[in-house]
């Protein structure tokens, strides 16, 4: 299930470094994965290396293959004959001095990361956040968790760090084509991640541990000249002569700059409704809906590893799975191995539910998100204009959930078993979500051809992963803000907006971006856009 060497050779480097003498694979039990004398005595075996043909060796990925009766690390070692150093990206980063400014709408990573790329190419950011700075952020989160009280500006999903900060931090990207992918982790571990993110093959930080690197980037981009405001709501765009010539902030105050990066985030949906009312074409995007399954972390373990108890060395196990029924897509989809599930709706009368774990990974818990793919030709029901056609499902979905609920964020869930068999349940296993579950029928609920799709999906994946199919795992409703349904046009060449000059759309939002490395990405490439634009 863990593929290795598809990942090696998809990541191999491309510009040979002239100190490295040599790599190799090595393969070791979990017992020794944290014994780095024994990786690389192993490695030097490996190698045909003596100690005194070398000055220096690293770590340059590691995995995991379960596919055997015995687990095990898989390590890639690279011996250098000088010695070597990983550049720290922050050195790069001089204080803004010139008059060139741009605004940014929006403090997750296409954000921050738009703004540390700006800052390095001399142009003063000015980052406006509808939300709360982090720690301000987790008292709303409690009070979704605990009390059912939701905040539409600070939430899951709105905020600094955006909705990134509270699902896990993964790292994983399939998105190399779009720029250096080690720059993006560099970044991270300059402002306080661990090192082991550039080494491993899934790579992820931690809901406990990304506030600080969060706060840490804040004070970096305040340190080199930049602006950053809290509980800013953008509420309108100023436009003259088809050209962007600023905004307006908590419908009050106007800030004026000549280039506006818009990266608000998959769950904006005020923003789309402003750039409709501005005549600004929309565009219906792809994207899926569907449920978070909830098993025990045990039986996945058992699953993967062929272990009753899981190896002490090995981590959580995770899974990825994938289905077609009648030519429709249905998938696992940020799955959160030893995790939580979390409310993440961000405004009342919805549910929504997102999953998350902590470094660890040491919940008893493992959750998917199960989706199915909704494209145009699935939303003949809707009669808004086309572009909003899949929000409208989406928002639909997420307030039948409420309605099936108690008023609170209690959410609507079936046994895995009851779902496929359209039996409500008597009893719930035990979950993971605070706010507790409510047995419910979700295929009353959720539309018929979702459900179907959803129900020969799992199905599959019963066949796929034997002991997946299980009553003591729970189908949570919903998940439906896996990404943005709508698409901001914007020209491929210069990231702008055909309509309106000035406006970059960005990340998630925009329709560029699907998890917290591509979204950095794309927020460094229209920094550099903006630059271009500005010169």
């Amino acid at each position: 299930m863990f593929s290795v060497l598809a990942y090696f050779l998809a990541n191999k480097p491309q510009i040979m470094d002239e100190t490295l003498i040599k790599e190799v694979e090595i393969r070791i039990k979990p017992t020794f994965a944290s014994d780095r004398s024994y990786i690389l005595s192993k490695a030097q075996e490996k190698a045909f290396l003596k100690q005194d043909q070398f000055k220096d060796w690293k770590i340059v990925k590691r995995s995991i293959d379960a596919r055997q009766s015995q687990p095990l690390y898989v390590f890639r070692i690279a011996f250098y004959r000088a010695p070597i150093s990983d550049a720290n990206n922050l050195s790069k980063l001089k204080k803004v001095t010139s008059n060139k400014k741009a605004i940014v709408i929006g403090a997750g990573p296409a954000g921050y990361f738009a703004a540390l790329k700006l800052i390095e190419l001399g142009i003063k950011p000015l980052v406006f956040e509808r939300g709360k700075e982090v720690q301000r952020r987790r008292r709303d989160l409690k009070a979704i968790q605990q009390d059912g009280v939701v905040d539409p500006d600070s939430n899951y999903c709105f905020g600094e760090g955006g909705a990134g900060t509270y699902s896990d931090g993964k790292l994983y990207t399939r998105s190399h084509k779009r720029g250096k992918i080690k720059d993006i982790l560099q970044l991270l571990v300059d402002h306080g991640a661990t090192e082991e993110i550039k080494i491993d093959a899934h790579p992820h930080i931690g809901s406990n541990k990304l506030p600080k690197i969060v706060e840490n980037i804040r004070h970096s981009i305040l340190a080199l000249g930049g602006e950053i405001h809290f509980d800013a709501a953008m509420t309108d765009i100023i436009i003259k002569d088809e050209q962007v010539k600023g905004v307006v902030i908590n419908d009050e105050k106007e800030i004026l700059a000549p280039a506006v990066v818009l990266a608000t985030g998959h769950s904006a949906r005020d923003i789309f409704y402003l750039l409709d009312s501005k005549k600004v074409n929309l565009e219906f995007k792809p994207f899926a809906i569907g449920v978070r399954i909830e098993h025990p972390q045990q039986i996945i373990d058992q699953i993967q590893y062929g272990q009753k108890q899981r190896e002490e060395n090995l981590p959580a196990a995770s899974y990825s799975l994938a289905s077609q029924v009648n030519g429709r897509g249905v998938f696992s989809f940020c799955m959160c191995p030893g995790g939580l599930v979390v409310p993440a709706a961000t405004a009342p009368g919805e549910i929504v539910v997102n999953g998350m774990s902590l470094s660890r990974r040491d919940s008893p818990f493992a959750n998917a998100g199960t989706v199915t793919e909704i494209h145009e030709k699935h939303l003949t029901e809707f009669t808004e204009d086309k572009a909003f056609k899949g929000l409208s499902l989406q928002q639909s979905i997420e307030q039948k959930m409420f309605e099936h609920g108690d008023g609170t964020q209690k959410a609507p869930a079936q046994k895995l078993t009851d779902f496929v068999d359209r039996k409500l349940s008597s009893t719930l296993s035990e979950s993971s979500y605070i706010p507790g579950l409510i047995p419910a029928r979700l295929d009353h609920i959720l539309p018929k051809s979702i459900y179907l799709s959803l129900r020969e999906g799992v199905l599959d994946f019963g066949k796929k992963m034997k002991g997946y199919f299980t009553e003591q795992a729970n189908v949570i409703g919903t998940e439906s803000r896996t990404s943005s349904p709508i698409k901001i046009p914007r020209n491929k060449d210069n990231f702008m907006n055909d309509q309106l000059s000035g406006l970059f759309p960005c990340g998630e939002g925009g329709g560029y971006a699907g998890g917290i490395v591509s979204a950095a990405l794309d927020g460094q490439n229209v920094a550099k856009a903006v630059a271009d634009f500005l010169e």
